[in-house]
């Protein structure tokens, strides 16, 4: 797309870059972007900088269509919802580095409080049941009662086992369980 190129939209329009037509309209193989998962609900997959879905399929009738997302996961959908043909733009955008912790801080400042991420040995023990000690380490183990009460459950919770799984995971599910 360009400043000032038309956009048109409806059963009608041409298969072109930017326009916006319904699914079932619109030829197996080709990426679609900002895709509704109900006909008028102005769009709800492939919305992010540089996503695109593809549609696979189409019912005989038209009345359902397959697309990929993004994620590589399949869906069906309404044949009437619209999806616009193209790519979303800014495909290069995480791949340039951060550099510096601000940067990050800005990114995450807009969100929610997940950054910085700060460990709990690094704390102190009224912050954090792994806080305190000489030396950063937890010093008990790390599992978890499932019924312990809320600042206690860090960890591993209602852990089934704990370690190293040695000689691979399929070989521990292959083995029967051998009692003494």
């Amino acid at each position: 797309m360009y400043s000032g190129q038309y956009i048109y939209c409806g059963q009608k329009a041409q298969l072109a870059v930017g326009n916006v037509l319904p699914v079932h309209h619109i030829p197996e193989g080709t990426i679609i972007s900002n895709v509704e998962k109900y006909p008028g609900d102005q769009g709800q997959f492939a919305r992010a900088s540089g996503c695109y879905a593809t549609i696979i399929g189409h019912s005989e009738d038209g009345s359902k269509t397959r697309i990929v997302l993004p994620s590589g996961s399949r869906k069906t959908l309404d044949g009437d919802a619209r999806a616009m043909v193209g790519v979303v733009a800014s495909g290069g955008r995480i791949e340039k580095p951060i550099l510096k912790a601000g940067n990050q801080h800005h990114l995450f400042a807009r969100k929610r409080k997940n950054w910085p991420n700060v460990r709990g040995v690094a704390m102190n023990p009224v912050e954090h049941p792994h806080g305190g000690g000489n030396h950063q380490h937890i010093g008990h183990s790390t599992c978890t009662s499932r019924f312990a009460p809320p600042g206690q459950k860090t960890g591993l919770i209602a852990a089934r086992r704990s370690g190293i799984i040695r000689g691979g995971i399929q070989k521990k599910i292959d083995e029967p369980i051998k009692k003494k």
